[in-house]
């Protein structure tokens, strides 16, 4: 069940309408909710018990809702039903990892900053698993079109890697290197 595409399939509506009966802005809540799936899909691996990925994902979007907030200086309130629907992950579901800083924090940011044109085509492909063909339909776009901005946005996740991390690509154009800390790391500091 650690599949994102499984994940987006199981839970995604019902983590919208969450987001939605929050922002109340329908535009707001399809971003935060990407935003929700892109920390998930970065982040997934840190989930040791498969039965609190939905609490968990909660947890992630009431987080996501808060910055959006705190970052547009707008206000936000949890009522009591709210803090203790966001309270159901246990502090032993060993998330602990989830704090600490990954290679999946560093994509996470160098995803977040793509440009809308790339990420939107790419967390279509990659997250929700829609064949290309269907995400042209989607966006309007000539399928070349989407192909190649699915591809440029592989290639600026590998470039941000390089850019942020200190990571070289090697001959076979993979990533290579270690993670710095967080302090060095240019995206995650």
């Amino acid at each position: 069940m650690k599949d994102t595409k499984i994940i987006w399939n199981s839970y995604s509506e019902d983590v919208k309408h969450f987001i939605l009966s929050k922002t109340n802005d329908k535009n707001i809540a399809d971003d935060l909710l990407q935003e929700v799936f892109i920390k998930a899909h970065t982040k997934i691996s840190s989930i040791q018990d498969v039965h609190k990925i939905k609490s968990w994902l909660f947890t992630v979007a009431n987080n996501t809702i808060m910055d959006y907030f705190r970052s547009s200086k707008r206000k936000y309130s949890i009522t009591a039903g709210e803090k203790m629907e966001m309270d159901i992950v246990d502090s032993d579901d060993h998330t602990a990892d989830f704090f600490e800083h990954t290679e999946h924090d560093c994509l996470y940011g160098i995803i977040k900053n793509l440009e809308k044109k790339y990420r939107d085509p790419l967390f279509m492909a990659d997250i929700k698993g829609i064949k290309h063909q269907k995400i042209a339909e989607i966006l309007d776009l000539p399928l070349p079109t989407v192909k190649s901005q699915i591809q440029r946005a592989r290639k600026m996740i590998a470039q941000g890697f390089v850019d942020c991390c200190g990571y070289e690509l090697n001959e076979k154009g993979k990533l290579v290197g270690e993670l710095k800390s967080k302090e060095d790391c240019k995206i995650c500091s």
